[in-house]
């Protein structure tokens, strides 16, 4: 069976390159997994390129914009075969077995020195095979609390092609001025010339040596300036490569602003203003974050209750984000079938809705043995994942149409015995496909359901964070009790994942909707004044509740006309 085709991925903004750089280490760890266990492509998302000395390896078909100070040690360029550099200092020290070159601060998402056009990386190449044990857990203690991570290029363990980073000199990564704030300031930056002219020219290297494109995945800083960048970019998209999918990822960090006005101003209006553009010329759109809102009011962050980890690190918060995207995007990665980003959009995004929620549990609770259908039986009443979209809604029992994936699971061990009664309804279907397909249907009575299951985990090994519970094995399977002695690394996790067209989303838009329409917008003239004109704001807030009236069931379109008069 021929595949589905080759994507592009776009990583917009310092948060789409934190989770874009655990992402990769993803698919590099699936690279060094057996080949029979392979069930999603790698050529989806990788080509292969010549290293040093005719070795052969695959680097990301990657276009990446980043700020001033914003990519470390790596150089503009990337990595390329004559400089195959992926990442310096501690990471890259431990999995390479050399010495490290002293630690360096938390990443809370900033940093203050400006090695970004230094070019100081060496001539080491990225870690290609399994390293050995102690490596990883010595690696593992110096990064669990990111205290060694900077930006994401420090845990990035893959080659970039020289194609791949586009540095933005105009404005730094960090500072208490020359940032990338507003909306407005990052559209300018896609009306430039020059910046649209590098843009193509790496959007063409990639898309004409694929054998057949499908489309492109966007991750894109959502709270901030790149969330122009984004609509500009989906939108140069949208007009040059027409009938393709255009996957767009709308990411936001955990933030703590409270207290500080114009930065909650700024990041909701870049949040409602890059919700509607993106949505306009993507495909489908997705926001992803742990945030408990994205709304004005601060909710606390999503938690999970396997995964012992710290809110405040990007290093953090992006491996559970890119553990739940490696796992969403499987539908159009797979070996063994021709399922496209546009079909995956198509099931999803009809009438109107082109917004979908995510949820996912990671890791999936199950003990190691037990069957399928004993594992579902167990969450019948209530579905154990959690939303990674901010809807403030965590337990929706309806839903329009849905695309779900179960990794990491065992697919033979679920068959009843000959002879012997079933002992559910699910312990009677015939494949693990069967089993989950009808879960979902009895779980979400009436929706449209597309399911996969595979066998293949997701990999955790460093530079992933080792902030699990005790309480997983090694396979990330439950254990019965916490072990006697100090628990191994976790290796893998099964994950559940699923991409939703929910009413759940009603409350997301509607909420930006009615908080950006209390806001007094003529306080805040400085956000007006890079570029966006205030009628044009207006028109986009009313585009914002339109597409909210999308996700409204019966009672809630009856709510939402009494809303509208009181208004």
């Amino acid at each position: 069976m021929a595949a589905a085709g080759e994507a592009v991925t776009l990583q917009l903004g310092h948060y789409a390159g934190c989770v874009g750089a655990h992402w990769w280490g993803l698919q590099a760890a699936a690279l060094r997994s057996p080949a029979e266990a392979a069930e999603l492509r790698a050529a989806a998302l990788l080509r292969p390129e010549r290293a040093a000395g005719g070795r052969e390896t695959q680097t990301p078909r990657l276009v990446a914009l980043e700020l001033k100070g914003g990519v470390g040690a790596l150089r503009p360029g990337g990595a390329g075969a004559e400089a195959p550099v992926a990442w310096d200092g501690a990471v890259a020290a431990y999995l390479e077995g050399a010495s490290a070159g002293g630690s360096a601060p938390r990443d809370g998402g900033h940093r203050t020195d400006d090695t970004s056009s230094a070019g100081t990386g060496g001539s080491g190449t990225a870690a290609q095979g399994t390293s050995p044990a102690p490596s990883r857990l010595a690696l593992s203690q110096e990064v669990h609390s990111g205290g060694s991570v900077r930006v994401w290029s420090d845990y990035l363990n893959v080659r970039l092609h020289p194609k791949s980073v586009y540095v933005i000199h105009q404005y730094m990564h960090d500072g208490d001025c020359g940032c990338l704030e507003a909306f407005g300031q990052g559209e300018s930056l896609l009306q430039d010339p020059g910046c649209i002219e590098e843009l193509e020219d790496r959007l063409h290297f990639y898309v004409e040596e694929c054998d057949y494109l499908q489309g492109f995945q966007v991750l894109c800083d959502l709270h901030n300036g790149f969330s122009g960048v984004g609509a500009k970019v989906t939108e140069l998209l949208y007009d040059e490569y027409s009938g393709k999918g255009i996957l767009t990822w709308g990411l936001t960090p955990v933030t703590s602003n409270e207290g500080d006005f114009q930065k909650n101003f700024y990041r909701l209006m870049n949040t409602a203003l890059g919700i509607v553009r993106l949505s306009s010329h993507s495909s489908l759109f997705c926001p992803l974050s742990l945030s408990g809102s994205l709304g004005i009011k601060p909710q606390p962050p999503v938690t999970f209750p396997y995964i012992n980890y710290d809110a405040s690190l990007n290093y953090h918060s992006s491996a559970i984000l890119a553990a739940a995207l490696d796992t969403l995007t499987a539908p159009y990665r797979l070996s063994s079938s021709r399922g496209s980003m546009m079909h995956l959009a198509e099931t999803l995004n009809f009438s109107g809705r082109k917004v979908v929620a995510a949820w996912a549990s990671v890791p999936f609770p199950a003990l190691r043995g037990c069957s399928l259908p004993d594992i579902l039986c167990a969450y019948q009443q209530d579905v154990p994942w959690k939303l990674l979209s901010s809807c403030r809604e965590q337990k929706v029992s309806c839903c329009f149409a849905q695309s779900v994936v179960l990794r990491g699971i065992c697919k033979e061990s679920h068959i009843s015995c000959p002879g012997k009664q079933p002992a559910s309804p699910l312990h009677a279907c015939e494949s693990a496909e069967q089993i989950l397909q009808h879960y979902l249907h009895t779980a979400f009575p009436g929706a449209f359901s597309t399911s996969h299951v595979l066998a293949q985990p997701c990999d955790t090994l460093p530079p992933y964070p080792q902030f699990f519970s005790p309480l997983l094995s090694r396979q990330g399977f439950l254990l019965d009790k916490p072990p006697s002695y100090s628990s191994a690394a976790v290796e893998s996790i099964p994950v559940l994942a699923a991409l939703q067209s929910s009413p759940a989303l009603r409350t997301l838009l509607y909420s930006l909707y009615r908080d950006l329409q209390k806001l007094n917008t003529r306080r805040w003239a400085s956000f007006f004044s890079a570029g966006v004109e205030e009628g044009e704001f207006q028109e986009a807030l009313e585009e914002l509740r339109t597409l909210s009236q999308c996700y409204e069931t019966g009672v809630e379109a009856e709510g939402s006309e009494d809303e509208a008069d009181s208004d």
